[in-house]
């Protein structure tokens, strides 16, 4: 079934089944059909915020809180001119429906962007010891470590490919050699590789002062990442920010193993049992207006929680961005023999 049928709805559905539909698919919209499939409304997460703050109940059917004019195309209409009505009109995704009204498709900025090649470059930051995972990386630089039979950092170039990215940059220094090496010019993948030579260790972005001068935001990420996170969108969701950077972010869940005191003053009010905190932890991943290449010192070791920090000082805008697709950071053992199981589902 093609995955839009996946976000079709009857009128009489609950708002809140609606809302978990949403956030269940990378479609980020359900389509509000009647018996015979012809479009009545649509429902993203800012209709649901929207009518929460009206006062609406999420136990209410969807057509009490579902847009009722959305913007529709045609099968006929052109890529370029849905992307000019989607950015005409600060859309992400366009129904596309029939002569008499009947869904037949679903058009989203993502699958727009992903169709042609996107010029904006990636920085891939594979410089590093990987020291918690020796032995294996006594004698191999952790982003050629094999995953499913291939290299990690080639598994994310793909990833990255796949999406319409060609144009890559790759710190390298622990073994550089080995790394470029593997990858070459990137011609052989289908892409334009660039090698930032660091001379000493210069951290999560100090690498990035050797960039060329550039003109679009890029993205930086870990080379010791797998992930399936759409980087287009997370490119359009950087710019419709207005952001100077944007941190991916992942929930991290930890148990207290004791249990928590409430208290009002000197008065105990409660006992919490070994309760869970659940809080925003940096995900490895980022996007970057040039600007910011501005905020570091050239030549010094720097990493990417101090630049954010410095994009706040300068009164620039750090957005987050939460990430909730397959992410898997190899960092330790434990991480990486994870990922020989998990590389499959990574990949689809």
């Amino acid at each position: 079934m093609e995955k839009w049928k996946s976000v079709l709805v009857k009128p009489d559905t609950p708002a809140l089944d609606v809302l978990r539909l949403i956030d269940s698919t990378r479609l980020q919209i359900a389509m509000v059909v009647d018996g015979e499939g012809r479009l009545l409304g649509t429902v993203t997460d800012g209709d649901v915020r929207r009518a929460l703050l009206s006062g609406k109940s999420l136990a209410s059917p969807v057509t009490e809180i579902m847009f009722r004019t959305p913007t529709t195309a045609t099968p006929e209409t052109d890529p370029a001119t849905l992307m000019g009505l989607m950015q005409a009109k600060v859309l992400r995704q366009i129904p596309i429906v029939d002569a008499e009204g009947r869904v037949v498709g679903l058009e989203t900025m993502m699958s727009l962007m992903a169709r042609s090649e996107l010029e904006n470059p990636v920085v891939l930051m594979a410089g590093g010891r990987g020291e918690r995972l020796r032995p294996l990386t006594d004698t191999c630089p952790k982003p050629l470590l094999r995953v499913g039979g291939k290299p990690i950092l080639e598994r994310i170039l793909e990833t990255f490919l796949a999406q319409g990215f060609r144009r890559f940059y790759i710190s390298v220094n622990y073994r550089a050699e080995m790394v470029e090496s593997h990858f070459g010019d990137g011609s052989k993948f289908g892409a334009s590789i660039t090698y930032l030579r660091e001379d000493k260790p210069l951290g999560t972005a100090g690498a990035l002062t050797l960039l060329p001068q550039l003109d679009l935001p890029f993205l930086v990420m870990n080379g010791d990442l797998l992930t399936n996170v759409n980087f287009a969108h997370l490119l359009e969701f950087h710019v419709e920010q207005g952001a100077a950077g944007t941190m991916c972010v992942r929930d991290y869940t930890m148990q207290i193993p004791f249990g928590v005191v409430r208290a009002e003053g000197n008065r105990l009010v409660g006992i919490d049992e070994k309760p869970s905190r659940t809080v925003f932890v940096n995900a490895g991943i980022y996007v970057l207006s040039p600007q910011v290449l501005r905020l570091l010192p050239a030549g010094e070791a720097y990493d990417m929680p101090r630049l954010f920090e410095a994009i706040v000082a300068q009164s620039g805008k750090a957005a987050v961005f939460p990430v909730r697709d397959a992410w898997l950071d190899i960092g330790r053992m434990d991480d990486y023999e994870r990922a020989q199981q998990d590389c499959l589902p990574l990949d689809s």
